[in-house]
């Protein structure tokens, strides 16, 4: 949605144009499937209480443009942003939320007013749940993610995005320190929920959610399917 009015100067818009552009997709990140590497940022924030860090906005990305290219010039594939008051509490990678299993219990931190919102990672909630895999979403901090992969309990971590649909995290750095999640592969959980949401996706699997909606050309909305997706 972008602003169409014919104005210069500093206000909210009053005429915008919506639209929808839809066609294939390769993988997101070079890697396509395999693990990337993330940097936890210690230097910048990308987004605090009462901003924009819930919203897919273009200024939302924006903040975190300069981290993200500053990881890929030292070979890492993407940022783990931490709170911007603490600098301890995990939020969300740049371009996915993401998910922690320690110990067989999958982590996310809750979406708020500065982590988004992500349909993918909703749709993983429901998917676990939904196998009995337990699950919990609270804040956890990078200490417990770090003294969790001390013990050996770091069992995988992994993003959820609509672009990365499901990217596993083979290494994390934090503070000059490479921490290596599980044997650095494709961990078991990862794997079938990209299978499993993939599946549903091209209609190769069922879809016990309702989440596809079938569209129907020349049809209007009155005349087409309801299903939620």
């Amino acid at each position: 949605m972008i602003a169409t009015e014919p104005y210069i100067g500093l206000k909210s818009a009053s005429e915008v144009l919506f639209f929808i552009i839809t066609g294939p997709v390769g993988a997101y990140y070079p890697e396509g499937f395999n693990p990337v590497k993330i940097t936890v940022c210690e230097k910048y924030s990308r987004a605090g209480p009462g901003g924009l860090g819930a919203a897919k906005t273009a200024a939302n990305y924006a903040a975190s443009l300069l981290a993200e290219k500053e990881a890929i010039n030292r070979g890492f594939t993407q940022v783990l942003w931490l709170d911007a008051a603490q600098r301890r509490y995990i939020e969300e990678v740049g371009s996915m939320n993401i998910l922690f299993k320690i110990d067989g219990t999958v982590i996310t931190p809750p979406s708020g007013d500065t982590i988004l919102a992500g349909i993918t990672k909703d749709s993983v909630l429901k998917l676990l749940r939904s196998w009995g895999t337990p699950v919990e979403e609270y804040r956890l901090t990078i200490d417990e993610v770090l003294d969790a992969h001390a013990k050996g309990t770091l069992e995988e971590v992994f993003g959820a995005g609509t672009a990365a649909v499901i990217s596993p995290v083979g290494q994390l750095e934090y503070e000059g320190v490479t921490y290596p999640v599980g044997d650095g592969d494709t961990g078991s959980v990862a794997l079938k929920l990209f299978d499993e949401l993939m599946g549903i996706q091209y209609g190769t699997r069922p879809d016990p959610f309702g989440w596809i909606t079938e569209l129907h050309p020349g049809r209007n909305d009155a005349g087409a399917a309801t299903a939620a997706g």
